[in-house]
């Protein structure tokens, strides 16, 4: 790989290497050494509890042997349906020591969403919280014929006692009860930690798999990526250095969900950083996000814009000191420039830095330098032993020149291994470029002389809500099985309230025999069976009926007669 065909190179801070080491460890290896020399070390701070690098060890130990003593073995799959607990990390951190497979399912899906998921994983354990488990899971407890055992926590299990009692007095703690499930066992949390810290770890090699996080396409329904310890290893150690990140020194809050790739990727990063994060399980309280920061003062910040956003709208945040803060990360979302202006008004001139990738790359392909030249609006430099091209949007066999817009493929480390049982999607993202393998994003930019990329558009069908990727067909497909539907297709339109995110627009031509109906009505039963069989964010926020969805020559839907 020569300078030459890497020109970002030249505009890297001066700290950065272009063809960095990378261990040849686990994820796993290297969080047994944070473990012996960071013990009395806080790893996470959650509502008032700290737990440190000591308790993680101790805990994810026993989950560990809670998950062999349940019949797993290397290579089997659990997943993980939680908001940012000390439980995921503890279940995140047992299940990859076990030799296990870590799969993020999200806590906003439906319960057969979550089924679906589980099915196509192949999971064998399931944790997730006791409220999802009675009022989600029971009707759906059928479609998952993988899993074996179901383990149910809740919001308050480790909470401070004064905070866990108020909350269920003034019942703002949601809970549901241990109800038993035919065929599957299902535990307490705390239950699978009733064992002792002995455990035989099997031997973990870096090209072992690490993780099965779900993404989506243009088309189909979500596939899960397979990424190895390899990869997460290389993405991790690529963002410690590009951000000058010190071992057992840093502090981090964010609001990104681990059970999404942009938080599970940051939150590995700092535990394997031996530095404390603080969790939120709620993003969108932005008045605890904001006294979390006053009380650990953290020294960077990852969020998507739209909580950039909601925060400069607090009131108390332009108060706090933001002296000790090196940088605020910013991802999964474009930044406005009113927005980014307001916030370094704040923080300081140069402190924001954006960062582009996707679930099949590790969360990472380019950043801005953290501290150098930044070109607001773009996506920053290619990483570090990662190669990037921009191809023409046709064929995606030959290169584009500077500055002309052409579809992202990536070289690297970071790199997923494959769609997990999907060879055809496999094959149709991974293909032969000048003779070597590339992963085909379906991403456009464009490229300037300093190396730095600007996204022009997205994969057209994708949806951007608030950093939550909508993906067309999925949505359509469940929308389509409304009896009044004869055709429909989502657009995304600019959500007025959240620069850069978007909001989920339905054009639906109604069946014949429906058409006569009152539209107005018509509207809140579609929006009403919406909410019951999707999850909130992939719900369409607005509905229009047209005479007949345009089509193109070869019959497909013409969404960009629709967008205009």
């Amino acid at each position: 790989m020569s300078e030459d065909d890497r020109i970002w190179v030249r505009s890297y801070d001066p700290h950065v290497e272009p063809d960095m080491a990378l261990p040849e460890s686990s994820f796993v290896d290297l969080m047994d050494e944070v473990f012996a020399e960071f013990p009395d070390r806080a790893a996470c701070h959650f509502m008032g509890r700290t737990m440190t690098y000591g308790d993680l060890d101790r805990l994810s130990r026993r989950f560990a042997s809670f998950l062999l003593g349940a019949g797993l073995e290397k290579g089997d799959v659990v997943g993980i349906n939680l908001p940012n607990l000390p439980q995921y990390i503890i279940a995140l951190l047992g299940t990859l020591r076990a030799g296990c497979v870590k799969s993020g399912v999200s806590p906003l899906l439906t319960g057969k969403e979550i089924a679906s998921q589980l099915s196509d994983s192949g999971a064998r354990v399931l944790v997730t919280l006791d409220a999802i488990l009675e009022h989600r899971l029971m009707e759906a407890a059928n479609d998952m014929p993988t899993v074996t055992h179901v383990v149910a926590t809740n919001l308050g299990e480790y909470m401070p006692l004064i905070k866990r009692t108020a909350g269920k007095l003034l019942k703002k703690i949601p809970s549901g009860r241990l109800l038993p499930i035919e065929g599957k066992k299902v535990v307490s949390f705390q239950e699978t930690l009733a064992g002792g810290n002995g455990f035989s770890r099997p031997e973990i090699s870096p090209d072992d798999l690490c993780l099965i996080q779900y993404t989506g396409g243009t088309t189909g329904k979500p596939k899960g990526a397979e990424l190895t310890h390899r990869s997460v290893v290389a993405a991790t150690t690529h963002f410690r250095q590009w951000c000058d990140l010190e071992r057992g020194k840093d502090a981090f809050l964010t609001g990104f969900p681990l059970f999404h790739i942009g938080g599970l990727f940051s939150g590995m990063c700092f535990l394997m950083t031996a530095c404390p994060q603080v969790l939120i399980p709620d993003p969108r309280n932005t008045r605890h996000i904001v006294a979390e920061m006053a009380k650990y003062k953290p020294t960077g910040v990852g969020n998507v814009p739209s909580l950039y956003q909601m925060l400069l709208s607090e009131p108390g945040f332009s108060a706090l000191p933001f002296a000790q803060v090196k940088g605020f990360v910013s991802g999964a979302a474009p930044f406005s420039p009113e927005t980014l202006t307001a916030l370094e008004a704040l923080i300081g001139k140069g402190k924001v830095s954006d960062i582009y990738g996707m679930t099949e790359t590790c969360a990472t392909i380019s950043m801005i330098p953290f501290k150098g030249k930044k070109k607001p609006g773009s996506v920053g430099l290619p990483m570090q032993n990662t190669r990037v091209k921009l191809v023409d949007l046709e064929a995606g066999t030959e290169e584009v020149p500077l500055g002309e817009p052409g579809e992202i493929i990536v070289k690297g480390p970071q790199v997923m291994r494959g769609y997990r049982g999907k060879p055809e999607e496999t094959a149709n993202s991974i293909r032969e470029f000048q003779g070597e393998k590339w992963f085909y994003t379906g991403d456009i930019a464009t490229m300037d002389s300093d190396g730095f990329l600007t996204i022009v558009d997205r994969s057209k069908d994708m949806i951007n809500v608030s950093g939550y990727k909508v993906f067309s067909n999925e949505v359509e497909e469940k929308l389509s099985s409304h009896p009044a539907i004869e055709f429909c297709a989502l657009i995304g339109v600019k959500d007025p309230d959240r620069p850069g995110s978007e909001m989920v627009k339905a054009v639906i031509q109604l069946k014949e025999s429906h058409k006569s109906k009152d539209k107005a009505e018509m509207e809140k039963d579609i929006i009403a069976f919406c909410k019951k069989n999707m999850a909130a964010y992939k719900a369409p926020r607005l509905i229009e009926f047209i005479d007949s969805i345009p089509l193109t020559t070869v019959g497909k839907v013409d969404k960009k007669v629709l967008r205009k």
